[in-house]
């Protein structure tokens, strides 16, 4: 029997050869890297495996249960689909990148103790950067210093969390923590920054925009979808999750509704979906965590999709600008069809996927009389149908006629996008095969008369108020605009933080290296050129102001002192005396 290897193992081990191979050789091992994890994947039992000693701790590299396959599953069902839609691509760095992306996601997942939990936590990062980066464009790589930065700091936070908690606990045993204490805080806080919690969100709407068209797909399904499960392992039950996904699922439709560039309406349409994951962590019961689980599967497939028909949009046009498209359902009628798919499942359309998990969040909440909580979930689920539902397909494929004529996309673009509207169609349908997965036993039914009519008239009625909105000249209008964010605080407060701290410490700066490395140097070089003679003249000075003496007569005294100094040489041993004084004083000052 072959023995298993750790989930990490493959795709991060196997991205190393990847520089050395070259065109169908190096796509077939793209390919069969992801299949040969999943494989692997499905020989591991439950259990805790792959257990080494460090520092009288234990790594744990496989800590396997029915939280962790789960999104084990879908990060190994996206990496395949990815690396498909991707298949074009020659460049090593975004190859090699996607595939340790991947791999970090399942060591993150598969982590059993802090330590390993975070070093793969940071390779998440510094992947993650090189696919930003990789595009090679000014903004990408100020976006991609930008995402590095900020997770790099809420790396640190998560760190310092970590040592704290192994210190008190005497454990780095990954496992329930809930809020009690610093040391939980800070891990909370750690975990927040790559879910995108509001005012640390911004990260992702200025990065996975500027990322590669191909990039894009890894960065939309494995940072948020590792931090969604970190806190379902960590925080369930935690009540400030409730409020804030609460916000998360709200504010980005303001946004999104505004926002031109259709990426960025996906990135922000991506911490709205993420929002109904967080509250259904922080209701925390068996119900809410399997639907905030269920939709973490179901939106990394519809979100990938819905970037996947976008990118190759943009691969065929090099426009993603809803005011520079419109009319493509001619030249790209498959990618049209994928990505309506797409928008249907985001909307929550009946048998589509995203209303067999988006609901079981609800229901939890009104279970929970949660009312507030429901009625903006609720909100949300209508506004994500005007963002993404409506806005993504009708402005890049109908509204006017951008007079854009391209050829549809190459096949095997196609083909991942086609495999992902299947899956979300199917787990629509036959939604028990993907409740059969989840973390609880549940016997929730979707498909009750009551919800189906509820969702039916919801959908409806929003799709009628956005071509009320839009016939009347209501709805705002796509224009070329940037919209202001919250980094827009950070970036301007961080200037003037910069300007601040250099007209303050860079002028003390320059009046303390003016002052100790050259005034004072000089004038003790001009003492010690004549100590003798400059020890007399300062003499003379006191004298004359104890005794009151004529000016002129001191004049003459120093003019005398002088013509001496210049025919007379002093000893040695004055200077030496002053030097060993001058040790002495220091020795005293700072050696006491």
């Amino acid at each position: 029997m072959i023995n298993p290897l750790p989930p990490a193992a493959i795709l991060i081990l196997g991205a190393l050869p990847v520089i050395f191979l070259q065109g169908k050789l190096r796509k077939g091992w793209l390919l069969l890297l992801p299949v040969l994890s999943f494989l692997n994947l499905l020989l591991i039992p439950e259990g805790t495996h792959w257990t080494v000693s460090f520092m009288d701790y234990d790594l744990i590299f496989g800590q396997v249960d029915r939280l962790s396959l789960i999104f084990g599953y879908i990060f190994h069902l996206i990496a395949i689909i990815a690396t498909l839609y991707a298949l074009h691509v020659e460049d090593a760095v975004q190859n090699i990148a996607g595939l340790v992306y991947a791999g970090a996601a399942l060591g993150v997942t598969f982590a059993g103790d802090f330590f390993s939990l975070f070093a793969f936590w940071e390779i998440l990062t510094i992947s993650a950067t090189f696919l930003i980066l990789a595009r090679r464009t000014p903004t990408a790589l100020g976006a991609g210093f930008r995402y590095f930065m900020v997770h790099v700091a809420g790396g640190l936070c998560l760190l310092a969390g970590i040592i704290i908690h192994v210190q008190q606990s005497g454990s780095a045993a990954f496992g329930y923590l809930g809020l009690e204490g610093l040391a939980s805080y800070l891990i909370f806080f750690g975990f927040g920054v790559n879910c995108a919690w509001p005012f640390l969100h911004t990260w992702l709407t200025d990065a996975y925009p500027e990322g590669t068209i191909t990039g894009t797909i890894f960065l939309s399904a494995f940072t948020t979808k590792t931090a969604v499960y970190v806190l379902a392992r960590a925080f369930p039950g935690t009540e400030a999750l409730i409020w804030i996904g609460v916000a998360m699922a709200g504010f980005p439709i303001f946004y999104a509704v505004i926002e031109n560039d259709l990426r960025k309406v996906l990135a922000y349409s991506l911490i709205n979906q993420v929002g109904f994951m967080v509250v259904g962590i922080g209701i925390g019961s068996e119900l809410a965590v399997n639907g905030a689980v269920a939709h973490a599967f179901n939106d990394v497939l519809f979100k990938g999709l819905l970037f996947m028909s976008m990118g190759a949009v943009m691969y065929r046009t090099g426009k993603i600008n809803a005011t520079d498209l419109g009319g493509l359902y001619r030249s790209m009628p498959w990618t049209c069809t994928f990505c309506i798919v797409g928008a249907a499942s985001i909307s929550a359309f009946p048998l589509f996927s995203g209303f067999v998990s988006k609901s079981m969040v609800m229901e939890a909440a009104a279970r929970g009389d949660l009312r507030f909580v429901w009625f903006v979930l609720l909100f949300a689920s209508a506004g994500v149908f005007h963002h993404a539902g409506i806005k993504i397909p009708f402005f890049a494929f109908f509204s006017h006629d951008s007079g854009l004529r391209c050829k549809e996309a190459p096949r095997h673009m196609l083909l991942a996008m086609g495999g992902t509207a299947v899956l979300c169609i199917l787990i629509g349908c036959f939604p028990q095969y993907l409740y059969n997965l989840l973390p609880f036993a549940t016997d929730y039914q979707p498909y009750t008369a009551s919800h189906v009519v509820a969702q039916t008239q919801l959908l409806f009625f929003s799709a009628l108020a956005f071509t009320l909105l839009l016939l009347s000249g209501i709805y705002p209008a796509e224009i070329r605009a940037i919209n202001i964010d919250a980094d827009w605080f950070y970036r301007k407060g961080g200037r003037a933080f910069y300007a601040l701290t250099d007209k303050t410490f860079n002028t003390l700066n320059r009046w303390g290296s003016d002052l100790f490395m050259e005034r004072i140097p000089a004038l003790l070089s001009r003492f010690f050129q004549e100590p003798g003679g400059s020890l007399q003249k300062y003499g003379v000075d006191l004298y004359a102001e104890a005794t009151g003496t004529d000016e002129d007569d001191i004049l003459r005294c120093k003019s005398q002192i002088d013509r001496r100094s210049k025919s007379a040489a002093y000893p040695v041993g004055g200077g030496v005396l002053l030097a060993v004084l001058f040790l002495a004083l220091m020795s005293v000052l700072f050696f006491r």
